[in-house]
């Protein structure tokens, strides 16, 4: 089975400069989450994560970002994360 952490590593090595990669699992898992979105910002420094709380506005308790973690007794889905990267540039400022 193919490491999760590597296997985003590898997206963003595909897309540009400046481009947005979402990493998205039907996982309550934070191994499987957050662990797997820390484990890429850890070991990169063209990376950031974007907050995706403004991609569900209409959807409430997201919770203190940046990611989103839906859940079935709150929002009546599946246990659903969402994060969002972005590849920058040497020159990136952080904040």
């Amino acid at each position: 089975m193919a490491d999760p952490a590597a296997l985003l590593s590898a997206a963003v090595d595909g897309v540009r400069l400046g481009g947005l990669v979402a990493y998205a699992t039907c996982s309550p898992h934070l191994g499987e989450t957050r662990g797997v979105v820390d484990a890429v910002l850890a070991a990169r420094e063209d990376v950031v994560e974007e907050d995706a709380r403004g991609l569900l506005p209409d959807v409430a308790d997201l919770g203190a970002g940046p990611h989103v973690q839906l859940w079935p007794h709150l929002h009546g889905t599946d246990a659903m994360f969402l994060s969002l990267l972005r590849k920058h540039g040497p020159d990136h400022q952080p904040g």
